[in-house]
């Protein structure tokens, strides 16, 4: 098991949250934490860059969810960056791929020009 470490930093489009190491039951509410401590404002994007995930569970699962909602509610977005190939397999069984707007990488999600769905 890999301790979650959650790093944030602000760009010109909104808070980046660099995730890394396991999201789990244990660990699920950690990254709940933060997300209620965010400011996100209206218009703006939060991203959620999953480069270092080394696991994901159903609890991590249903935190990327809350985070989603929580965007929405405050009026932003959010996208996940970076998702690692058995966390996106999974997103895809359950069909989430098709609920979150997935980038390959912060840079690509942070950029203005870029489609989001």
């Amino acid at each position: 098991m890999s301790p979650l470490t959650i790093t944030s930093r602000d760009t010109a489009t909104g808070p980046v949250l660099e995730i890394t190491g396991d999201l789990d039951y244990e660990s699920a509410p950690d990254l709940r934490k933060t997300l209620d401590s965010l400011t996100l404002t209206g218009g703006q994007l939060l991203i959620l860059d999953l480069a270092g995930l080394e696991f994901c569970d159903s609890s991590g699962i249903t935190t990327l969810l809350a985070a989603r909602n929580l965007a929405t509610e405050l009026g932003g977005g959010m996208a996940l960056a970076a998702v690692p190939a058995n966390t996106a397999r999974i997103l895809s069984i359950i069909g989430l791929d098709r609920v979150f707007t997935i980038h390959p990488d912060t840079s690509t999600a942070t950029n203005p020009s870029s489609t989001a769905r």
